[in-house]
């Protein structure tokens, strides 16, 4: 692996540049429905990333959530409140220790989470569909191998990525 803090050991080849490129231009293509949509209601892209991860983990407590998302209580305090007002997030004391705040999506939050994730589903679908079963499999072990490196790379950050957590990880790039 390249060592990003020595700007001496960053390769300039052409064909890293047109990666960087087409990485670029294809997240603002995977994103730009479920942005479009986002913004009829004032909301952005870290209220998609809270939706879908709460959705797919119900219940969440909140030190979770920051974990899974890697940022700090600050960077999510605003949109998770922007949530709630909207009666898109529940946020409920936990059974067991009531100082542990549990996340879930309400039936609206629900609602509008599929509907960006939904968008995004039908978008990578037809491009696998166009790419073939090789090319997906190609595109699925640079995307784990990617996200391997960065959840590597800082793991006494998150002592919330369980080993569930990791196996639900890796199963989603290797179906």
């Amino acid at each position: 692996m390249v060592d990003p803090d020595c700007a001496s050991d960053i390769p300039t080849s052409p064909h890293l540049l047109l990666a960087i490129e087409q990485l670029f231009f294809a997240y603002r293509a995977f994103t730009d429905l479920p942005d479009r949509i986002l913004e009829r209601q004032g909301l952005g892209r870290v209220h998609h990333r809270i939706l879908y991860f709460v959705g797919r983990n119900p219940q969440i407590c909140v030190s979770g959530l920051l974990d899974i998302l890697a940022v700090s209580k600050q960077a999510i305090h605003a949109p998770l409140r922007q949530l709630r007002a909207l009666n898109l997030i529940d946020l409920q004391p936990g059974a067991l220790d009531r100082r542990i705040k549990q996340l879930s999506l309400t039936e609206a939050g629900q609602a509008l989470e599929q509907e960006l994730t939904g968008a995004q589903i039908r978008y990578l679908q037809a491009v696998f569909d166009r790419a073939g079963p090789d090319a997906e499999a190609g595109w699925r072990a640079v995307m784990r191998d990617m996200a391997c490196d960065r959840q590597e790379a800082r793991p006494e950050e998150s002592p919330h990525f369980n080993r569930l957590m990791r196996l639900r990880f890796l199963y989603m790039f290797n179906p």
